[in-house]
């Protein structure tokens, strides 16, 4: 499992550092953190933040850069790769395109949660999407004194893809990264609450029914996952094929990436 970094205000940044992958080996330890939004920091995660990283990766859109922009931490380079080009309700986390969402789907848990089915399969078959990650990818393949950190807004969906990716290139057994993706409904739970008690709160409903869709909208599904792997897999037939065909990666960046990010031999 990855591990859950001390922050006074972050409540999902993790290390993938100790995470096993095939053969014995293991991610490395500060190399490799994904986490929420920084726009909220306390000195001490500054400090710590500035000491742990070289490199942030914004995963977000340009509304939600601007309405929630990352802190500046000193001596660490941010750039900016949005993995969406539009607003997308349950994902980006902006109020206009979660009302849209929330509107439709309030009082219907079923296709709540078969919308985020959908935008999980579109994450995994939209070519901007697909174009965004590969170039995520590549700058991973720059070995750097300290850890890259990427985020989106709540550090889960697209996020957690971006994990799930580096998972895959590395070797992390699929158990183990689904496993690891769902962790977030604990790290998270007091957040989802909070947005749950918002949403109800400003659309005036006190239907169980709410609180069961917004939990798959704001949560952690295996069957978001399932759908995700199951295009992938439809598009290119299997991760593998995925991995070269469709992030663009030859062998020997593959074995670049295990070379700078896994312990070596079976430490």
């Amino acid at each position: 499992m990855s591990k859950l970094l001390t922050s006074d205000c972050l409540a999902n940044i993790r290390d993938l550092g100790g995470m096993p992958t095939a053969g014995g080996r293991r991610i490395r330890p500060g190399k490799l953190i994904r986490s929420g939004h920084l726009e909220k920091l306390s000195a001490a995660d500054r400090e710590q933040l500035s000491g742990l990283l070289s490199l942030v990766v914004d995963l977000r859109t340009e509304e939600e850069r601007t309405r929630q922009p990352d802190q500046s931490l000193p001596g660490v380079e941010n750039r900016h790769l949005p993995i969406l080009n539009t607003l997308t309700g349950g994902i980006t986390r902006e109020e206009e395109a979660d009302a849209s969402v929330t509107s439709d789907l309030l009082l219907d848990p079923e296709a709540a949660k078969a919308y985020m089915c959908k935008t999980y399969r579109d994450l995994a078959g939209s070519a901007f999407t697909t174009s965004q990650y590969a170039a995520f990818v590549r700058l991973l393949l720059k070995e750097r004194e300290k850890a890259v950190l990427w985020h989106c807004t709540a550090g889960k969906d697209r996020a957690g893809i971006a994990a799930l990716i580096v998972e895959e290139i590395l070797g992390v057994p699929r158990e183990e990264i689904i496993a690891d993706y769902l962790r977030t409904n604990e790290y998270l739970a007091k957040d989802v609450r909070y947005l749950i008690g918002f949403v109800k709160q400003q659309t005036g409903t006190e239907s169980p029914l709410a609180d069961e869709s917004l939990q798959y909208l704001f949560g952690a599904e295996e069957e978001y996952l399932a759908a995700y792997y199951e295009t992938i897999e439809e598009k290119y037939g299997n991760y593998g094929t995925f991995l070269r065909k469709g992030l663009g990666l030859r062998e020997e960046e593959i074995a670049q990436l295990k070379a700078i990010y896994l312990t070596a031999g079976g430490a």
